[in-house]
């Protein structure tokens, strides 16, 4: 299977729950597939369909820490100023808050569309994740052939969720997997499975009905771990998903 590798590096990133507006943003430890789309469109400079366009990736950072935001809410009056029709304003709060960042953010991104490569060699728009303050940087990009391996380590990604029960690492989240904008931007939230920490294939739980030849797609450029390569889950942003964890 070829895919585009893209390894991305930037300074800061945040990744805000969606949901959470109360003094503090906390963020995702791992980019949602939303934020990966967005990603994506901004280098391609359109919004490109996302029928049949799947990804994996690494995340890493080197710590955590609070900044400190001001939102600066400005209220309109009735009435205009005098001899005008400009509308009087009221002067605005300044609202601060507390948004938790990732301090020197490293994204390996891999995309199954080679096609991409000359995109991302010269994205449309400036490069992001997270925020649109949040400038990155790639610094590599390569065009890479994956291969089916009996063993695999799996780490700082996400899982599929449906993995719940045969993994004893890793956590779940509820992830906006999807933003159509066009249609008012509606979002479509999934769940997987947050994994920070290495596992080994070997580690996970197995089953009698299990088909024993089971492989796993890895990439054949990653550090070598205990004699396996790095495992990949592919992810899409639309279309069926089964997030139902599995016992076999």
């Amino acid at each position: 299977m070829q895919v585009l590798k893209v390894v991305a590096e930037g300074v800061t990133t945040s990744f805000r729950y969606p949901h959470f507006m109360l003094g503090i943003h906390p963020t995702f430890e791992l980019p949602p597939p939303a934020t990966i789309y967005g990603h994506i469109c901004s280098t391609l400079g359109e919004w490109v369909s996302p029928e049949g366009v799947e990804f994996a990736y690494h995340f890493t950072h080197e710590g955590a820490f609070d900044d400190v935001e001001h939102v600066h809410v400005v209220a309109t009056s009735t009435g205009n100023l005098p001899g005008t029709k400009t509308p009087k304003v009221l002067e605005g709060a300044i609202n601060p808050f507390k948004r938790r960042m990732l301090f020197k953010p490293k994204l390996v991104l891999y995309i199954n569309k080679p096609q991409w490569e000359s995109a991302f060699k010269s994205p449309y728009y400036p490069v992001v994740l997270g925020r649109s303050q949040d400038l990155f940087s790639y610094t590599s990009i390569e065009v890479i052939e994956l291969e089916k391996r009996s063993q695999a380590y799996f780490e700082h990604t996400l899982a599929p969720y449906g993995m719940l029960l045969r993994m004893g690492k890793g956590y779940a989240t509820l992830m906006p997997r999807y933003i159509d904008y066009a249609n008012n931007r509606e979002p479509t939230f999934s769940r997987y499975i947050a994994l920070t920490r290495r596992i080994d294939s070997t580690d996970f739980i197995k089953y009698d009905s299990e088909p024993k030849d089971a492989n796993f797609l890895i990439d054949p450029t990653s550090p070598k771990i205990g004699g396996a390569h790095m495992g990949l889950w592919f992810h899409s942003f639309i279309g069926e998903y089964n997030d139902t964890p599995s016992m076999a």
